[in-house]
């Protein structure tokens, strides 16, 4: 059997390993270091989220807030290093974009510090009118949790 075939991506939330989700956001992501475990539970019950996996071990996930109707924001993108490089983040993606419930809506948002070529091939775009955006921003809400 080759890698692509033992390789699935599904949203049932019961074969998240909330663990190693956590482990990654809170110690090797940039966008959510030092967040409780807590948070990311909340986070995955009130989101879609993609779980990807080789066999039954997770290796990638990503998590959409939405409302299945106007708009969605991708957050949480990530593939395990050890499973960089072999075209997951692609096919994780796709899966994303493709969901039933995801799809008719106006707009898609997310934010990224390095990872534009992968969103780019899906569509995503700089934003047009920046001026319009407006964020509330507390980079330390988890150190004084």
């Amino acid at each position: 059997m080759n890698e692509h075939e033992q390789i699935s991506i599904d949203t049932d939330s019961s074969r998240l390993n909330v663990a190693m989700i956590h482990a990654f956001l809170s110690q090797e992501s940039y966008w959510a270091q030092g967040v409780p475990l807590e948070v990311v539970q909340r986070a995955i019950d009130n989101s879609l989220c993609f779980g990807l996996y080789e066999g039954e071990r997770q290796i990638g996930f990503a998590r959409v807030i939405t409302d299945q109707a106007t708009f969605a924001y991708l957050a949480d993108v990530f593939i395990v290093a050890s499973h960089r490089g072999r075209g997951h983040s692609k096919r994780l993606m796709t899966a994303v974009m493709a969901h039933p419930e995801l799809q008719g809506l106006r707009r898609w948002m997310l934010m990224t510090r390095d990872a534009h070529g992968l969103y780019a091939q899906n569509g995503f775009t700089q934003c047009a009118r920046p001026d319009r955006i407006m964020e509330r921003h507390d980079p330390d809400v988890y150190g004084r949790a």
